[in-house]
């Protein structure tokens, strides 16, 4: 019977040299300098042969606009995660009148268009509020603006999708990592605190990058709420000057960029986490 040695895999892995490692310049192929070559063409026409003669003029409603995005983005996305941590949590460990509340939360909002819910509270709870004694009260001043609507909508859409992200993350934290620290004897807060809830984190952060991207794609609509947003900017830049194709273009390119940053802050965050075994 002839005996078959089988390769050595650690042998074969120390066989690669330094010169067969991918470099920089190996970056630079053929085809994709001829990708280079003809973006940088398309750059140059669009700057060259395109009006942008209006964009000095409405520069600084742009930056007021691109400001009014991104504190939409970013108030909504925290309080819609500290929101989801309930939701995802009570879901896994609660009790089952509560796990009926949360799924059928996350179920409604998930199931009907963002835009439906922002036009029912604005146009809903925002005319039965003048009705009412609150009109009187302290919260009327903010309450008769567009902005809290706005807020309250996204706030609530990205806690029903983190919710069922969270739920997942909190459920797939192993067990054994659970039964060791309450063999250590930490409490059920300490637990929580400092084994569950970074864990599940952890593994929902992939998953947060991407609803937070779709977030910031889901910030124009509060433009149809009278939100001077960048979107509502651009819109009138349309209206004033009767161009098309420039302003569109400019709001792709910024949105591009705002999400470029969104996904580089996202991974360095998780390079920054150390994985530990599960």
């Amino acid at each position: 019977m002839t005996d078959v040695t089988p390769p050595d895999v650690t042998t074969h892995a120390m066989a690669i040299l330094p010169e067969d490692l991918p470099t920089a310049g190996s970056f630079f192929k053929p085809h994709r300098i001829v990708l280079l070559l003809i973006a940088a063409a398309l750059v140059f026409c669009i700057v060259w042969f395109m009006r942008w003669d209006w964009l000095p003029q409405y520069l600084p409603r742009l930056g007021y606009g691109i400001v009014v995005t991104l504190a939409m983005l970013f108030s909504t996305s925290i309080l819609g995660f500290l929101l989801a941590v309930p939701l995802g949590l009570v879901q896994v460990t609660g009790p089952w009148p509560l796990k009926a509340l949360a799924s059928g939360f996350c179920t409604i909002i998930r199931g009907t268009p963002l835009l439906l819910q922002l036009w029912l509270l604005y146009y809903g709870l925002g005319s039965i509020f003048p009705q009412t004694g609150i009109r009187h009260s302290f919260l009327w001043p903010y309450l008769r603006e567009s902005w809290p609507y706005g807020v309250a909508a996204l706030t609530i859409s990205f806690a029903a999708y983190e919710g069922e992200v969270m739920r997942g993350a909190f459920a797939g934290v192993p067990a054994g990592e659970l039964e060791a620290a309450r063999a250590y004897g930490m409490s059920r807060w300490t637990l929580f605190r400092r084994i569950w809830l970074p864990r599940a984190i952890h593994r929902a952060l992939p998953t947060l990058n991407g609803e937070t991207v779709l977030q910031l794609k889901a910030t124009p609509l509060v433009a149809t709420i009278t939100v001077i947003d960048v979107y509502a900017v651009i819109s009138k830049v349309r209206q004033d000057t009767y161009i098309t194709y420039e302003p569109l273009l400019l709001l792709a390119l910024i949105y591009m960029c705002l999400t470029g940053i969104l996904v580089v802050a996202f991974r360095y965050l998780e390079n920054r986490i150390p994985t530990r075994g599960a």
